[in-house]
C-alpha cells in the first residue's frame, strides 16, 4: 500500500494535473457541466442552502452514493478500518479522531470536529479543503449529493445529530408592494423619462 501511495505522489509531482482547452474524450453528461461552468467562468452557482438541501436529502440515496467509499471506507458499528477510516459515529465527531487510525497529519491538525459545513466542504474537494490529507477522492461536485451523503453519514450514528433548520423564506406577502401609481402620474412619469 505504501508503494502504491508512494507511486502516487511521485506521479503527480511529474506529471501536475493541468486544464484541457478540450476533452480528449467526450462523456455524455458531463460535457453539459462543463459547458454550463464556462459559461458561468467556472464560478459556482449559488443554489439552495446547506440547511435546505440535507431538509430534503434522503439517506438512501446517500448510501448509494457511498458505495463509491465503500472500497476505502467501512461504516457499519463494530466494523474495522480499511484503507480510509471507519465512518460510524463522524458527523459531530473530532476530524482526524476514530481510534486505530493513522491519519494524515494534515487531518489530525485541523483541530475541529466534523459538523455538516466541514463535511460538505470536504466531500466537494477533499485535497483543496483540507490540503495534505492522503484522500485519493476527487470529491462530489453536485451539493444534492454531498447532501444526501451528509444525511447518510448522519443517520450510521449512535445518536443522528438533528438537521439544521433552513433558514424561513421571505414570504412574498409580506413584502410590500410599490404603490400603484394613478394614470395621471404614470403620464407625468414617462413625459419626464422623454
Amino acid at each position: 500500500m505504501l508503494v502504491v501511495m508512494a507511486i502516487n505522489t511521485f506521479g503527480g509531482s511529474l506529471f501536475p494535473d493541468t486544464e484541457l482547452e478540450q476533452n480528449a474524450y467526450v462523456v455524455e453528461g458531463v460535457e453539459e457541466e462543463a459547458v454550463a461552468e464556462a459559461d458561468t467562468g467556472g464560478a459556482a452557482e449559488e443554489g439552495p442552502s446547506l440547511a435546505v438541501l440535507l431538509s430534503a436529502a434522503n439517506p438512501a440515496d446517500g448510501e448509494k452514493l457511498f458505495r463509491r467509499c465503500a472500497a476505502c471506507h467501512s461504516i457499519e458499528s463494530g466494523d474495522g478500518h480499511r484503507t480510509g477510516p471507519n465512518l460510524y459515529n463522524t458527523v459531530g465527531h473530532e476530524v482526524g479522531g476514530h481510534a486505530g487510525f493513522n491519519y494524515s497529519t494534515a487531518l489530525q491538525q485541523f483541530n475541529d470536529v466534523w459538523t455538516f459545513e466541514h463535511l460538505d466542504e470536504y466531500l466537494a474537494d477533499p485535497k483543496g479543503y483540507i490540503p495534505g490529507n492522503k484522500m485519493a477522492f476527487a470529491g462530489l461536485r453536485k451539493a444534492e449529493d454531498r447532501a444526501a451523503v451528509i444525511a447518510y453519514l448522519n443517520s450510521k450514528m449512535d445518536n443522528p445529530l438533528p438537521l439544521p433548520e433552513p433558514e424561513a423564506e421571505a414570504d412574498e406577502e409580506t413584502v410590500p408592494a410599490p404603490a400603484a401609481d394613478s394614470e395621471g402620474d404614470q403620464e407625468l412619469e414617462v413625459e419626464e423619462q422623454q
